[in-house]
């Protein structure tokens, strides 16, 4: 069994959707980070940094007890450990790598940087937010792009496509107010339509 600590984030919806999707026993404990739960020293004896998300499988490798954070590694965790969603082939692999990669390095930490512009940002910049929100759209018309021609990231669903499918979710009102991006909508839709998507985005 393994207990995912989670909230309503990008980052978040990603574990929930990975451990959906691969179909591993999993408990889910909603941690409020409105209240500030995240700081509790319950909390923070999973994870000193104070962030989620943050798994703790019973049966790690092993069958030793393993806490884990960084959405990323526990997307590809749950992938290795269910034997679903990596590429067998070499090309197709070496594709989802990067393209999670690019989740992770370069739409992920825009969307969290354009998120606290917009809500914490103790001063507002009206062009600095525009900045960031135009930054976003060029990554998502790069993978619209790629996305021509295919169903899936590396022409099968993998861990590219669950490190991905949340930051596209919690900006689709931006992404279809910019226009185009067809390929990246039909890819979206096609998404949602997964019980095990539909699943880990209401964890």
């Amino acid at each position: 069994m393994i207990d995912l600590y989670t909230w309503g984030t990008g980052n978040g919806l990603r574990a929930s959707l990975a451990l959906a999707e691969t179909g591993l026993a999993h408990r889910v404990h909603k941690v409020d980070l409105t209240k500030g739960e995240q700081r509790t020293p319950e909390f923070l004896k999973l994870n000193p940094a104070g962030v989620i998300p943050v798994i703790v499988d019973r049966d790690g490798p092993g069958g030793k007890p393993l806490t884990l954070t960084q959405s990323g590694a526990i997307i590809v965790y749950c992938c290795e450990k269910a034997a679903k969603f990596i590429p067998g082939d070499p090309l197709r692999r070496a594709m989802a790598a990067q393209w999670f990669l690019q989740a992770a390095s370069d739409v992920g930490p825009t969307g969290g940087t354009l998120f606290q512009l917009e809500f914490a940002a103790p001063e507002k910049s009206p062009a600095i937010v525009d900045f960031f929100k135009q930054r976003l759209i060029a990554y998502f018309r790069h993978v619209d792009q790629h996305l021509a021609g295919r169903d899936y990231l590396a022409d099968e669903v993998s861990f590219a496509d669950f490190m991905l499918y949340p930051n596209y979710a919690l900006r689709k009102a931006m992404l279809d107010a910019a226009g185009g991006m067809e390929n990246l909508r039909r890819w979206g839709e096609r998404m949602a339509a997964r019980p095990g998507v539909q699943k880990g985005m209401n964890p």
